[in-house]
């Protein structure tokens, strides 16, 4: 069994009697029922609580002739998206702006928590990185049906030649389900890895080396949160366009 973090603790004294009630009567009990709560989810709890509390902050902090640190960061972010969205998506896509912009800044802080000491990092978890993906998929497909209609998306699926659509229609769709495999294992497996070196080579040569997998942490933080707006922006690009 893993070490169990201080805020995962905290969760578990304060929920870990109704989770594990509630794991029970979904048929699904947890190994620990004095713990059923691990630390992949207490860690995205907390980077959710993270987001909330400063998109809070940032509400009521909100000002036009003296914008303060924060905004000009969080106005930074929010231009940085837009212009990606616009790149790739084209012609309303501000439409998607907080769902991409929001799974941006998730991922992010999801990445770069097991660099702060007592915290880990639940990306490097593939339950976690699949929650992820499936929401993108869901997200995605609902813009898709919500553009063309349901029978529009199907005949989106097929194709424009009938006949070739007994050939595309099921590539489309092992595609589209593919997607959700390829966001999830490319995220876990960078954030796991890193995780696994770090931990290694930081036990052999303390000195100097830890910083360097720290930088790299960072970096590899960085552009794994910046892949995962991007591939989900080409989605919904493709499944909302006109022409296939």
């Amino acid at each position: 069994m893993e070490h169990e973090l201080w805020f995962t603790a905290i969760l578990n004294k304060v929920l870990g009697g109704p989770v594990d009630a509630m794991l029970n009567r979904l048929g699904a009990p947890a190994a620990n029922a004095a713990h059923p709560i691990p630390n992949y989810i207490a860690m995205e709890l907390l980077a959710a609580l993270v987001i909330l509390t400063v998109s809070l902050v940032l509400r009521r902090t909100l000002s036009v002739e003296s914008p303060g640190t924060l905004q000009h960061a969080m106005e930074s972010v929010v231009e940085f998206v837009g212009n990606m969205n616009e790149e790739v998506i084209g012609h309303g896509s501000e439409r998607y702006l907080a769902m991409v912009g929001t799974l941006g800044i998730f991922i992010l802080l999801c990445n770069i928590m097991g660099l702060i000491p007592t915290l880990g990092t639940p990306t490097g978890h593939v339950e976690v990185t699949l929650g992820c993906a499936v929401a993108v998929f869901i997200y995605y497909n609902y813009q898709a049906v919500r553009q063309h209609g349901v029978f529009g998306y199907l005949k989106h699926l097929w194709g424009p030649v009938l006949l070739m659509g007994f050939l595309m229609f099921p590539i489309e769709v092992f595609g589209n389900l593919f997607r959700m495999l390829s966001l999830s294992v490319r995220l876990y497996a960078n954030m796991f890895v890193g995780d696994v070196l770090e931990s290694v080579f930081t036990g052999l040569i303390p000195v100097g080396i830890p910083a360097a997998f720290m930088a790299l942490h960072l970096f590899v933080s960085a552009l794994q949160a910046y892949i995962f707006m991007l591939l989900p922006a080409v989605y919904i690009s493709l499944s909302t366009s006109s022409e296939h």
